[in-house]
């Protein structure tokens, strides 16, 4: 491929990506990360406690790693890992329990790996795991509550606190893998020569369907179905006018299923 077919290759291939990471945010809008830290605060308050933490599973690494923090123990956590199978938020984490320890210190479970490195150890942690109808992602760990040992009350509060950080951490991550999508597309893109591409180098059709494929790829992660249909919201620019509204007349079927199931039948007029 020549330079200059390589160069409008290439933007065309940064354009089709655009279109799938358009489609993406308007199906799910990326979660600003902030919005973690409020939900923490709150927590803080509400548990009346010295700290929170979320940690989530990074599969690739295969550990926790720490994306917020709030409180006035809560330290110097946030990019901490840890092995994913250890210590209480290990144990929330692999088994999908949420507990409370009224006494770390007699517990076997305690790993004083992160509180070492924050240089606050707690005297007593409720774990809560991140978990939602797709499986567990992370952590919510409380610490240190002031008035007493963790009540059932407080499991009850910390689970619904542990309910709104997984919506943002599942928004944030089916909404931001440009990365990931610009390597799979680009590196496919310098994978060919000239014998697949022709004298007439790659055309519209050619960078949709190699960067479909890099979606694809993407689209393996069973948390991510977003991908699959962003990809094809994003090609529907290329498609007749009554193919667009007649997909349209599938979603908004679509949606209505959804609307009703386990709702049972809707009031009709004057009912």
């Amino acid at each position: 491929m020549t330079e200059r077919r390589a160069a409008d290759a290439i933007l065309l291939t940064l354009a089709a990506v655009a279109r799938r990471l358009d489609a993406a945010d308007r199906i799910t809008p990326a979660a600003d990360d902030d919005l973690l830290t409020p939900i923490l605060a709150t927590a803080t308050v509400v548990l009346d406690a010295q700290a929170a933490s979320v940690a989530v599973h990074d599969p690739v690494a295969d550990r926790l790693v720490f994306l917020a923090s709030a409180g006035p123990a809560g330290g110097d956590v946030v990019g901490l890992q840890m092995d994913p199978a250890s210590g209480i938020a290990g144990y929330a984490f692999t088994t999908g329990q949420q507990l409370a320890i009224a006494d770390v210190t007699t517990d076997p479970r305690f790993d004083r790996t992160i509180a070492d490195a924050t240089g606050y150890v707690p005297a007593s942690i409720l774990a809560t795991p991140l978990t939602d109808a797709d499986g567990t992602i992370g952590v919510l760990e409380v610490l240190d509550r002031r008035g007493g040992t963790f009540t059932l009350r407080d499991l009850e509060v910390a689970a619904a606190f542990a309910a709104a950080v997984t919506i943002v951490v599942r928004r944030r991550r089916s909404a931001v893998d440009a990365a990931a999508l610009l390597r799979g597309a680009l590196a496919a893109l310098a994978a060919m020569d000239d014998s697949e591409t022709g004298d007439q180098g790659l055309d519209d059709a050619a960078i949709d369907a190699l960067v479909s494929d890099a979606t694809q790829s993407l689209s393996t992660d069973p948390d991510d179905p977003t991908w699959r249909l962003a990809d094809r919201i994003a090609r529907l620019r290329d498609v007749d006018p009554d193919s667009v509204e007649l997909a349209g007349d599938w979603l908004d079927a679509l949606l209505r299923r959804h609307g009703t199931r386990g709702r049972g039948p809707r009031p009709g007029p004057g009912r």
